[in-house]
């Protein structure tokens, strides 16, 4: 086993899941990614691996046919994964996310619907909070679901669905009137069936299509457009209305540990590369690794992966033990997408101006990376998160 990324502490189970996933990813994954990713394609086939494998319910109650793991044994599943592509952890990260949700504020009927099917992947959950006209200011939300008899109407346009079209379970946060003084107290979410694909998936709602990114090929990005859509009351989730904002902000919470997650395993696979690519190119009479300005540059990105590494874990073992970690969840995403960036720059540099070329994985990594900096929140949301906490704590007497 590779030096870095280790986690201390681990059960038979964890490390049996943990080995078998490294596995799939190298066997499965690594080949055949730069390819899919150049041609935007969707990875049906690992996907359907990673059913097979169960990390569709990794963390889904065993009583809910899942496997009942802990966020830190999915977290590091997500890291090996994002080592491989990043855009299939995505596809894992938003159903993960939805599956969190219900199994944190569901009723149990509603618990009883989906949990099991998404536990096999059958279900496929997406997330929707952002708009266009909005990212991180959640306040700023148009989307409107205004009762009708027993039913709710919905209205309004959501940006950046991962999964939008692949997935038939959306969680919709929308702007309800629930008469309380704080708008935080007026948004509800919604749990929106939908077939999968493009077009009109259901009455009132259309996925328009893919959006076309720099990165973070191969899983689909979408817009969704609600004109008119009818949901039955039962769909609130948790089945009291003006608790959205809250649900949501749980959500998000376990995401960002995520992609803490998922930059690391982008961070790892960075200075592997590197390390290899120093060995094997020579300069000057020998391999670059032996000039000194190149092995610091290793020590460095060794060091910053394996701190990325340690902080991201920290913060899933807190989630797990109950503890509050929003503070360790920002710090985490923060710090891991920062030195994502940096060690993948570092890597990129070592290969020279053939990490310029679409031959070499580095390319590739080089433009996933900068997603990091902005899903879940940028670094300036996280320091503001981190900040005002720490006012709270350290505030003067």
């Amino acid at each position: 086993m590779p030096r870095l990324c280790q986690t201390d502490g681990l059960t038979e189970d964890q490390i049996e899941i943990l080995k078998a996933v490294r596995q799939f990813v190298d066997e499965k994954i690594i080949p055949v990614a730069t390819e899919l990713e150049h041609k935007d394609e969707y990875p049906t086939e690992i996907v359907e691996g990673l059913k097979e494998l169960g990390i569709f319910g990794l963390m889904i109650p065993e009583e809910y046919d899942g496997l009942g793991e802990s966020l830190l044994t999915y977290a590091l599943c997500v890291e090996e994964i994002a080592r491989g592509w990043m855009s299939v952890s995505g596809v894992i990260n938003t159903h993960f996310i939805v599956a969190y949700m219900l199994m944190q504020h569901g009723t149990e009927a509603q618990k009883q619907k989906y949990l099991p099917k998404m536990a096999t992947g059958e279900v496929r959950g997406a997330f929707s909070m952002s708009e266009p006209g909005l990212g991180s200011d959640v306040s700023a939300i148009t989307t409107k679901a205004v009762k009708d008899g027993d039913d709710y109407l919905i209205n309004g346009q959501k940006m950046w669905l991962t999964n939008g079209g692949s997935s038939t379970l959306i969680a919709v946060l929308t702007k309800t009137d629930e008469g309380a003084e704080s708008v935080y107290r007026n948004m509800t979410t919604f749990l929106v069936e939908k077939e999968p694909g493009f077009g009109e998936t259901a009455p009132g709602l259309t996925i328009p299509g893919k959006i076309d990114k720099m990165g973070y090929k191969g899983v689909d990005t979408t817009e969704a457009i609600f004109e008119n859509h009818r949901v039955s009351a039962d769909q609130v989730l948790g089945g009291e209305p003006g608790q959205g904002f809250y649900q949501m902000m749980d959500g998000v919470e376990v995401g960002r540990v995520n992609v803490a997650a998922r930059a690391c395993g982008i961070a790892n696979r960075a200075f592997e590369l590197g390390i290899a690519y120093s060995q094997q190119r020579e300069t000057f009479g020998k391999p670059i690794a032996e000039h000194q300005a190149i092995l610091f540059r290793l020590a460095e990105m060794a060091t910053k992966v394996e701190t990325a590494h340690t902080m991201m874990v920290k913060a899933a073992r807190m989630k797990d033990s109950g503890q509050r970690m929003d503070v360790e969840a920002g710090m985490a995403k923060m710090l891991a997408s920062e030195y994502c960036n940096e060690v993948v720059e570092a890597s990129f540099r070592i290969h020279g101006g053939y990490g310029y070329s679409k031959e070499y994985e580095i390319e590739r990594l080089y433009r996933e990376a900068a997603f990091m900096l902005i899903g879940e929140g940028t670094s300036d949301i996280q320091k503001m998160i981190i900040g005002r906490s720490l006012l709270k704590d350290y505030k003067l007497r």
